[in-house]
């Protein structure tokens, strides 16, 4: 048991080893004060030392950046003092290359003067020898004229136009020789071509027709075909655009009509409500779409049997579509898909023999008139829809010029358009392609007549060989027979300014003297 004594010293010995442990903790910090400061004192003197030593350092640093600096300007300073004398020479000799010239300006400068001097004495002295020359002139003509006994005027007519005659005479001459030589070179060949390609175009002679005719089993049938007072004909003519003639023709109705797909629709049509016997207005307007419906798949059908047969490939189906209906559309009597395929074969034989691409001009002849295939509705001539139509769905652009330059609405950019161009007049112009009215082909003759008499000298005028040639009789006493050459270039150049026709037409020029005595 701890007793009050007990207690005390126990608090005693703890004070005194508190106090003995505080002196001590106290002597160490102090012993260890002395000592960091006894490490600071030599590490400030070891800095100093440091810092002394590098500025010794920098001081010779700097005084050799300053020496080699200072070189460096008395270097710099020596060059450009040497190029400022380099200059200062350049710029005396410059200085006295100047004043030299100077002074051959001012030599110059006074020779010229004196040529002016001169020049103006001599054009004083030509101007006096001109109107001296003038006036011996004047005298001179006046002599003439008298002697002459006609003015300056009337002898200066005759001479022009006597040197006018002469050159006419030789430009007809030389003309002439031209020609004969173009012949001899190129007809041969061009004739050749030409007669190769008449004798591949092998084709039916054309018929137009403006009506079909329509068989029938019996003539019983024609009253279901007229309907109760009519009304089957009425709805017929109404659905399909056609008139349906019934009259006594046995065994035969008569489809009429300027459309031809209208009136091949109609005669399609007419053929299975005959076929099928019911014979009704509803029946007949199912029947005629029916049949709108098959007349599209011919068109198809036909334009790709052309592209087929002529190895056309790559034409877009909506273009096939529209050329289709050239099947049943014609010109002047001729059939324009049989003319349009006649023009592919012809154009493509004519390049291979030209040594262009048939394959291009075969496609050029083929599309040529495909703007016959285009509603008539539509404003614009034939070229232009086929420019038009054809542009829309992607043909290059000589396909192109070869539509719309086919009958030279524009200028040719390749040569495919000029042979599309030969083979459309080849394919028109042989016998029995087109089929021309009577008032058309007599107004082109009198026109031929009338053009070539319209010319000074020409006494009379014959178109012969139905317009295919003309004979030009001509006054001798006004028409040399050199002016003959040139009368008949004259002629045929105006006719081809003002007239179209297919194929060519030749110019005969017909001069003859005629010496009449009577023996008494």
């Amino acid at each position: 048991m701890l007793t009050p004594l007990n207690i005390g010293i126990t608090i005693g010995f703890a004070i005194v080893g508190f106090v003995i442990g505080f002196i001590i903790s106290k002597l160490t910090v102090k012993k260890s004060v002395s000592s960091a400061k006894s490490d600071a004192r030599r590490l400030l003197d070891e800095a100093k030392k440091e810092i002394e030593l590098k500025k010794s350092k920098m001081e010779l640093e700097l005084e050799r950046e300053r020496s080699r600096q200072r070189s460096e300007f008395e270097r710099m300073t020596q060059s450009k003092r040497g190029e400022l004398n380099r200059l200062e020479k350049r710029l005396d000799e410059q200085r006295e290359s100047t004043e030299h010239r100077a002074d051959l300006i001012r030599r110059r400068e006074h020779e010229l003067g004196s040529l002016e001097r001169k020049l103006q004495n001599k054009d004083r002295i030509i101007a006096e020898k001109h109107q001296n020359l003038t006036e011996l002139i004047k005298r001179e003509n006046e002599k003439l004229e008298r002697i002459a006994g006609m003015t300056q005027e009337e002898a200066k007519n005759i001479l022009m136009e006597n040197l006018e005659s002469e050159a006419r005479a030789d430009a007809s001459q030389r003309i002439k020789q031209i020609r004969e030589e173009a012949e001899m070179n190129a007809e041969k060949g061009a004739r050749e071509i030409i007669i190769a390609s008449i004798q591949r175009c092998a084709a039916e002679t054309t018929v137009e027709s403006t009506v079909s005719v329509v068989s029938l089993p019996s003539d019983e049938i024609k009253g279901r075909i007229i309907g109760r007072e009519g009304r089957n004909i009425r709805a017929f003519e109404t659905a399909t655009g056609i008139d349906v003639i019934v009259d006594d023709t046995p065994e035969a109705v008569i489809l009429s009509g300027y459309d031809p797909i209208r009136r091949e629709i109609a005669k399609l049509a007419m053929e299975k409500l005959i076929m099928d016997g019911r014979i009704h207005p509803s029946r007949i307007e199912e029947v005629v779409k029916k049949a709108e419906k098959e007349i599209e798949g011919i068109f198809k059908e036909t334009a790709e049997q052309a592209c087929f047969e002529l190895g056309i490939h790559n034409i877009k189906p909506e273009l096939i579509k529209i050329f289709g209906r050239l099947k049943y559309r014609t010109s002047y009597g001729q059939n324009v898909l049989q003319h349009s395929k006649e023009v592919a074969f012809l154009s493509g034989y004519i390049a291979s023999e030209l040594g262009l691409n048939p394959k291009i001009a075969k496609r050029c002849g083929l599309l040529h008139d495909i703007g016959k295939a285009v509603d008539k509705g539509q404003e614009g001539t034939h070229t232009q829809l086929g420019y038009e139509v054809a542009k829309k769905f992607g043909e290059n652009e000589i396909v192109l010029n070869a539509i719309q330059g086919h009958h030279e609405d524009v200028e040719p950019i390749s040569p495919y358009t000029i042979i599309v161009q030969a083979a459309d007049a080849i394919s028109g112009a042989r016998p029995g392609a087109r089929r021309e009215t009577l008032e058309n082909y007599i107004k082109r003759l009198q026109k031929l007549e009338e053009l070539a008499d319209s010319f000074n000298g020409v006494q009379k005028t014959y178109a012969i060989q139905a317009g295919r040639e003309i004979r030009v009789i001509v006054e001798p006493e006004k028409i040399s027979d050199r002016d003959s050459d040139v009368l008949a270039a004259e002629i045929a150049r105006k006719i081809q300014q003002e007239m179209e026709y297919p194929g060519q037409i030749k110019v005969v020029v017909i001069r003859e003297t005629r010496a009449i005595d009577y023996a008494k």
